[in-house]
């Protein structure tokens, strides 16, 4: 029997609308909105509607290889709505064993030793270094210690890197509680860290902020999670929402992927929107406006399965 992995198809809806008190005489925006091409994920058809329509729209990718469109609306308008469509395919990461990862003090070295030179620096040592230090999210400055303290109730002396980080992200899955209206994109790590409370992207902010304090190159996925419906009840339009998950740097493995929020490793049910040293840099949906006074926000995501026999190939 063939016991390979079968690849999921999804449908993704991705609508923001926002409206503003004033007039918006020139709206500039900047979108990940695109699925990220993968080595377990295939983007099938991507589409990017807007309202009113560009003057000027582009794409081109980004400095963290994330697929990003800008466009420009030049005329007055009121409020500005942005769908992106997209249908991918993913198959479930086969991450390594976990016990069998080097030491997470060998991980450390390994990077601090390349990027000193006094090691051999290899391409993927040099790229995941970047990801070593703090980002405008992820303040690690006066936390440090702190952080550092944290994580070292998982990270023992010799313990295998992966399965450390995999305690980690059980540790916050424990130990803070998911409240959507206890922070807001703009809540610092410290301020999470103290009140033990946050959502998916505080979260993962604050796995971040741990496994850099102890000089370990970890980065910010973004992306989707399919959830599912109570049972016997159908899936609603626009339930779920965007997700967001961790990925530290391991020498002999490459990138592993761990969601804090949900305990658990990305698998055929996570789909990989883009990447980044935090939020700031995967942010859906960023720009600047002249006029429009205050705004309010709508955003609605809706993730479908598709049967493999109606999916595109």
């Amino acid at each position: 029997m063939d016991s390979s992995p079968v690849m999921q198809y999804y449908d993704l809806v991705h609508d923001t609308i926002y409206r503003y008190t004033g007039p918006v005489l020139l709206s500039q925006q900047v979108a990940h909105l695109r699925p990220r091409e993968r080595l377990r994920q295939r983007l099938l058809s991507h589409r990017l509607q807007i309202g009113p329509r560009p003057s000027l729209q582009r794409e081109r990718t980004d400095f963290f290889g994330n697929p990003v469109s800008f466009f420009s609306i030049d005329r007055r308008h009121d409020s500005l709505a942005v769908q992106a469509v997209s249908r991918v395919g993913v198959l479930a990461p086969a991450w390594p064993d976990a016990a069998a990862s080097l030491p997470w003090e060998a991980a450390r070295d390994h990077l601090r030793d390349a990027l000193s030179g006094h090691a051999p620096l290899q391409d993927e040592a040099r790229e995941a270094g970047q990801y070593r230090f703090g980002s405008p999210f992820v303040a690690i400055g006066p936390q440090t210690l702190r952080y550092a303290d944290y994580a070292m109730q998982c990270f023992l002396p010799g313990r295998p890197l992966l399965e450390a980080a995999a305690a980690l992200s059980s540790r916050i899955h424990a130990e803070f509680h998911f409240d959507p209206a206890a922070t807001s994109v703009a809540t610092p790590v410290a301020q999470v860290f103290a009140e033990r409370r946050g959502v998916c992207q505080d979260f993962s902010h604050l796995m971040i902020a741990c496994l850099r304090a102890l000089g370990l190159a970890a980065r910010y996925v973004s992306g989707y999670l399919l959830t599912a419906p109570p049972p016997g009840q159908p899936r609603l339009v626009g339930a779920d929402a965007s997700h967001a998950w961790v990925a530290v740097w391991c020498p002999d493995a490459g990138w592993v992927e761990f969601d804090p929020t949900n305990d658990m490793q990305p698998a055929d049910e996570h789909i990989t929107l883009a990447w980044g040293r935090d939020y700031g840099d995967v942010c859906p949906l960023r720009g600047v406006i002249l006029g429009g006074a205050s705004h309010a926000a709508e955003v609605a995501v809706t993730v479908t399965p598709v049967a493999g026999r109606d999916a595109p190939v």
